[in-house]
């Protein structure tokens, strides 16, 4: 399974460094069809304007940013908490980009990858977690076997990378 690979947070002072392996992975879950805001085809300028902007909320803290990463070092997967929320909601976090490349799947790394945001979240002082996903697709069978509670579906939400609309999926994950 994931015996070799190890998930951690990446601190201020070091995501930068990470910027162009996490547009790789980007890029490659978009050229495999995910649905994460994103549309074919994807430049590497817009994966490294949009993984700058990610370090720079990292800086600001405003986001944790966790990362997978195999036995050479490669980044194979990675996940963001969005711990800036309005006033009246400090308690809540947002889960944004649960992405694994195309050839580390089905090894484990996604629901690790969960885990460790759930301890993050825990840490930030957070105890309510929520996530959107592709209708039917296997984050969505993901989330289910890690704790997570549907709350509801809403028809034609977003596009996929090649055009096509798809549906999208809302969770919920209360922690404890």
């Amino acid at each position: 399974m994931s015996e070799n690979i190890s998930i951690r947070v990446l601190h201020p002072e070091e995501a930068s460094s990470y910027i162009d392996a996490l547009a790789d992975v980007l890029i490659d879950c978009v050229e495999g069809g995910a649905s994460v805001s994103f549309m074919l085809p994807i430049s590497r300028a817009t994966a490294v304007r949009f993984w700058t902007d990610v370090v720079h909320g990292v800086a600001r803290g405003e986001r944790i940013l966790l990362v997978a990463e195999d036995a050479s070092g490669r980044v194979v997967g990675t996940v963001q908490l969005i711990t800036a929320q309005p006033e009246n909601q400090p308690h809540r976090a947002d889960v944004a980009k649960m992405l694994v490349r195309r050839d580390a799947r089905r090894r484990g790394i996604a629901a690790r990858l969960m885990e460790a945001l759930d301890d993050s979240a825990r840490r930030a002082g957070k105890s309510v977690l929520v996530l959107d996903t592709v209708t039917g697709g296997d984050a969505e069978r993901l989330y289910l076997r890690t704790g997570w509670q549907c709350v509801g579906g809403v028809p034609n939400y977003a596009l996929m990378p090649d055009g096509g609309l798809c549906g999208t999926t809302f969770f919920h994950k209360q922690l404890r």
